[in-house]
């Protein structure tokens, strides 16, 4: 009785070594993401206006924003000091994104965060700003 299971899992085996593989050599090969993947967020400061949406909008709460008066006194409003991510926390919801009025906050179709600490996911200002590899193409 139960031969004639092992036969047929045998069977289905031996007809799949036939079938083309869809299996990648992940780090040696890039994996190619749809246009509309929603990646790692790109961030540029000389768009910012400091307004806090996308710090206020988060559901996680891991965007940190922080503005300073500008210096130049002809100009109004304020300038970007400090723009973090907590990649720990976030859910890449595209929240931040839609929410942004200048368009500072756009996401890419890069991914890959791995590693081997918690405190490398913490991510700030200047490493946001050269993340725009593989920016998608309505943002560009």
């Amino acid at each position: 009785m139960w031969g004639i299971g092992l036969l047929k899992g045998l069977g289905f085996t031996f007809k799949m070594l036939f079938q083309p593989k869809v299996t990648t050599k992940y780090p040696d090969e890039p994996i190619e993401m749809p246009n509309r993947f929603r990646g790692i967020q790109h961030f540029e400061p000389e768009k910012c206006i400091v307004c806090n949406q996308c710090a206020r909008i988060c559901p996680t709460g891991c965007i940190t924003l922080v503005g300073k008066p500008n210096p130049d006194p002809e100009k109004k409003g304020k300038v970007i000091d400090t723009y973090d991510i907590n990649f720990e926390l976030c859910i890449l919801c595209d929240l931040c994104t839609e929410v942004c009025p200048t368009e500072a906050v756009v996401m890419s179709n890069n991914w890959e965060l791995a590693t081997y600490s918690r405190d490398n996911l913490l991510k700030d200002l200047k490493w946001l700003d050269e993340n725009n590899t593989n920016i998608r193409e309505e943002n560009v």
